[in-house]
């Protein structure tokens, strides 16, 4: 079968694709005929060596396809279903401890950059009715992060006012799910024909923050001064001070990305004196998925495919992600 690996010490110019053995469900396992993966940041922080791997590790963590064999003492599934992977396979419910957070694919161990993933059957759930394996490959880290964020952490309820940021795939799952909950939201993008999209996608008001640096006051103003009731803050420490000021008294904010650093000043003073509250969201667990998925079965809720690439293409569908032209998720089509 075909697989796109990482040599080491990474980089894109570093991802071969190579011929590998065709695996097996072993006992516990499925065995999935993979259709499609899509790319996340931390996808490309991996293949950018940014996160060590070992050698030749097979690279993406999403995957969704057709369970084509079941192995000794597998529940769950038959042949012929139509699955999508976990990004955590081992966090069943409950808090993410470290333990529930190993065995993350294309990091921890191999990934769905395969024609073929052997994995015990836990470590998927079925895809939502209807959906075509590239539209369930976008879910089990954006669109998940998105709903833990917002309607797990946050509980986002109807009337509540959301400020999503940018136009990547978790900010798009959080916008959609936002408005099927009854909420209004505030979208930002430095690129008008990405807002006037966003629009589309049924954003309330629209704030292009190359043109209002201080977007967060901005926010607060349009909500008459009552300010927003969640932040689904996906840049980090260069957006964060912004998502503060635009925040109402004991508003929510899920904290998702580090798009601008890993670390940096915030206003604490501001912080507290809104008794505001902050969440550090990484993904989420088997019980949220699944909880997910039928709320988007609910309310036909489809992702958002910028493009799709071939398998052998994966280090030109990173640079396309690099170039941050994209608008929603970046697909890969795995052959077979």
């Amino acid at each position: 079968m075909k697989v796109a690996a990482l040599k080491k010490p990474g980089g894109l110019d570093n991802i071969e694709t190579v011929d590998r053995d065709t695996p097996e469900a072993g006992p516990g396992e499925i065995l999935v005929k993979v259709a499609n993966s899509s790319l996340n940041y931390h996808d490309y922080v991996v293949a950018q060596g940014g996160i060590p791997t070992e050698d030749d590790r097979i690279l993406m963590s999403d995957g969704a396809g057709e369970v084509v064999a079941v192995g000794e003492g597998a529940s769950g599934f038959k042949t012929g279903d139509h699955v999508v992977s976990l990004f955590f396979p081992n966090w069943e419910d409950g808090n993410g401890f470290d333990y529930r957070r190993a065995g993350v694919p294309g990091d921890h161990v191999d990934g769905f950059a395969a024609e073929y993933v052997a994995a015990p059957a836990r470590a998927f759930t079925r895809a939502p009715k209807g959906y075509s394996d590239a539209e369930a490959a976008t879910l089990p880290c954006a669109a998940l992060t998105a709903w833990r964020g917002l309607m797990v952490a946050g509980s986002c309820k109807p009337g509540d006012i959301v400020l999503v940021q940018g136009s990547g795939g978790v900010s798009i799952f959080a916008l959609q799910f936002a408005k099927a909950a009854g909420a209004t939201v505030i979208a930002t993008s430095s690129s008008g024909e990405k807002l006037e999209r966003l629009k589309d996608l049924g954003a309330d008001h629209l704030i292009n923050y190359k043109e209002t640096p201080d977007w967060g006051k901005a926010a607060l103003q349009w909500t008459g001064g009552r300010g927003v009731d969640h932040v689904v803050e996906i840049g980090g420490p260069g957006t964060l001070t912004q998502s503060i000021y635009a925040c109402r008294s004991g508003a929510h904010i899920a904290l998702i990305g580090v798009l601008t650093g890993v670390s940096g000043e915030v206003p604490t003073a501001l912080f507290f004196s809104k008794n505001l509250v902050m969440t550090g969201i990484t993904v989420g667990s088997k019980t949220d998925q699944q909880a997910m998925i039928e709320a988007i079965e609910a309310n036909d809720i489809r992702p958002v495919i910028d493009s799709h690439f071939p398998l052998d293409k994966l280090a030109d569908a990173f640079r396309h992600q690099e170039a941050q032209k994209h608008f929603g998720k970046i697909v890969v089509d795995i052959p077979g």
